[in-house]
């Protein structure tokens, strides 16, 4: 019987050893809770006083990204279409490059944030066009209805859609934990 009784002993000691004492204490939680307040550090778009000068101001930052050859920029509220000319010899991926190239610089623009950019060649010359009638005094509201046909036939590169890609992640094969 000792034998058992030992043994017996050392368990119950061990397990009362594992146990916690229960105290009475909450975590801590704020009195006073007012939110989490962050600045923003995106450029939030400013309203368009002057439709003209923002349309101008645009066309000069496109015509300062590499590979564009002209730029055309119709303003319709606090939304601006800007169609690029490229060179029509350029292939696809590199006319998609230089069309990001264009949103991007858009993206740290307060009145870029909310244009649409486009490298259509009927496009561009629609939205030249339409530059030429308002700068000659036709209304804008005249172009609303085509303006909105324009904004939704392109499918935009919006410049508050760029995401900026950190570091490339290197991935590992999990069998031979070699880089791939």
């Amino acid at each position: 019987m000792l034998k058992w009784l030992v043994p017996v002993m050392i368990v119950c000691l061990a397990a009362t050893g594992c146990g916690t004492v229960a105290r009475n204490e909450s975590s801590p939680s704020p009195q006073n809770n007012s939110g989490v307040h962050v600045q923003q550090t995106e450029p939030r778009a400013k309203p368009v006083k002057d439709p003209r000068q923002v349309a101008a101001h645009l066309e000069q930052l496109a015509m300062r990204v590499k590979g564009v050859k002209g730029a055309h920029c119709v303003v319709f509220q606090n939304t601006a279409v800007v169609g690029i000319d490229v060179d029509p010899r350029l292939d696809r991926a590199r006319v998609g490059t230089i069309k990001y190239s264009v949103a991007e610089a858009f993206r740290k623009d307060p009145y870029g944030v909310n244009a649409a950019v486009t490298a259509d060649m009927d496009m561009a010359q629609r939205l030249r066009e339409m530059g030429a009638d308002i700068r000659r005094g036709r209304p804008i509201a005249g172009f609303a209805e085509e303006m909105a046909d324009i904004i939704g036939r392109i499918v935009p590169q919006m410049p508050r859609d760029i995401v900026r890609n950190a570091e490339p992640e290197h991935r590992e094969n999990p069998k031979t934990n070699k880089h791939l």
